[in-house]
């Protein structure tokens, strides 16, 4: 196979890492944002002050995509360095985005459900944003693994 076209499989990996991981983070931030939209209606209905701390609920799955273009900057480096471990990089881009990817969808179902009841309750907010963090956790090891595994490609 050629070089060039080794390389170029490469950098495929790169950006299935931010390309997945940002499918992830548009239906999270996505399913967060329209509860988000919802709660503040309910609460605007009842003539009450529309909580702006759901905005944190709405928005923590883009952090998901943010992992995906440190992946991705990595896997560049080393698909430039070293174009004949194409396979390698197109695998850990592809899995990675996915888990990545499935963290921030996740959380953002969770956010979902924390943006309604929070608006609801007015409580639990430190609760409902550790169950974020939980699932944002995933994401870490995902890049973290992945960072440990294209550092021992040589």
């Amino acid at each position: 196979m050629e070089s060039v076209t080794m390389q170029a499989l490469g950098l495929a990996g790169a950006f299935a890492a931010v390309g997945l991981s940002a499918v992830g983070s548009a239906l999270g931030t996505g399913a967060a944002g329209a509860a988000t939209i919802g709660a503040w209606k309910k609460c605007y209905a009842a003539n009450k002050p529309a909580p702006f701390l759901l905005m944190a609920f709405a928005g923590a799955p883009i952090s998901q995509t943010i992992y995906g273009l440190v992946l991705m900057f990595s896997i560049i480096s080393k698909a430039q360095a070293l174009p004949a471990s194409w396979a390698a990089y197109l695998v850990v881009g592809v899995l990675a985005g996915i888990g990545m990817g499935y963290s921030a969808w996740f959380q953002g179902k969770a956010g979902a459900g924390a943006s309604q009841a929070f608006a609801e309750t007015e409580q639990g907010f430190v609760n409902y944003l550790t169950v974020l963090g939980i699932i944002e956790t995933v994401a870490i090891f995902v890049l973290v693994l992945a960072m440990v595994l294209l550092n021992k490609i040589a």
